[in-house]
Formats: C-alpha cells, structure tokens, sequence
C-alpha cells in the first residue's frame, strides 16, 4: 500500500510533533462500529489526548474521543471507548519490544483512510522531547515562519 495513494481524512494529532520526537510510524486498522466510521469521515473525532497501550499481546487506544452520530439510533457507540488497533503480529511484537524501553510512548498521530475504503490510523514510537528540544522546534517554526513572510 503506496502512502500516496491514502486520502486525508484530516483528523491529526497536533501536539504530536511538539512534545515527542518520533522514531518509527506505522500504520494500524482501528475496530470501528458502523456509526464511529461515519462520524470520523465526518471529521468528528479528536486525537489529542489519545495513547496507546498493550493488553496481553494485542494494542489499544485509548482517549480517542470520536463524537456521536447524530443520526445514529440507541445503537450509537460510546465516544471514548477503548478500541483495539489491528497490525500484523510482526509490527506488534517490535511495538512492543521498543515501547517497553525507558521514556518510548506509542503514540498515535492521525486518521487516514486507505484507497479501499479503510479507516487507517498511523502511530508512532515515539520520545518525549525535554523542554529544551521545544524551545529548538518553537525557534525553527519561528525561522520558516518569517523565511515565508520574506518571500511572499
């Protein structure tokens, strides 16, 4: 699967950049219900508290906030349930050899949805940058930030 090819449903974890430095990404099937699947296409969802984390050997996240449906029925889902992210036992296991290293989060970083169709979200491994490194990526964003004004 060709990452250009995936379309953005543009739900991404903003912080994401700021406050880690991403090692590794990967790319997980999430376990939707129908009316979460609409919601998110709708673009309703929020990644910014989410984490995630190992049960056994199987991934989840948790802290999606993913909105209700508006016309969904009794069956609407439960907005901040914890849903099972699906990846291939091979990612999983390296997942979770590094994510079991001192300061390694797991992080996911945004919705996307594959060219058949499929709700994907990519994670990251990912450390925690110390406020040092912030100040680094606040000076470098000013920098591009006043090289635009310039050219414009």
């Amino acid at each position: 699967m060709h990452m250009s090819k995936l379309k953005e449903v543009n739900i991404v974890n903003k912080k994401a950049g700021f406050e880690y430095i991403l090692l590794q990404k990967f790319l997980a099937g999430m376990q939707l219900t129908g009316t979460e699947v609409k919601s998110i296409r709708l673009g309703n969802a929020n990644l910014n508290d989410a984490f995630c984390f190992f049960k056994g050997d199987e991934l989840f996240i948790r802290g999606l906030n993913i909105g209700t449906f508006k016309q969904g029925s009794i069956f609407n889902h439960e907005p901040t349930r914890i849903r099972k992210l699906l990846l291939r036992k091979k990612e999983l296991t390296k997942i979770k050899t590094k994510g079991a290293e001192k300061g390694i989060a797991i992080i996911p970083l945004k919705i996307i949805e594959s060219d058949r169709g499929f709700l994907k979200i990519e994670i990251a491994l990912a450390q925690g940058k110390k406020s040092f490194d912030k100040r680094e990526s606040i000076k470098e964003r000013d920098v591009e930030r006043s090289l635009r004004r310039m050219d414009v």
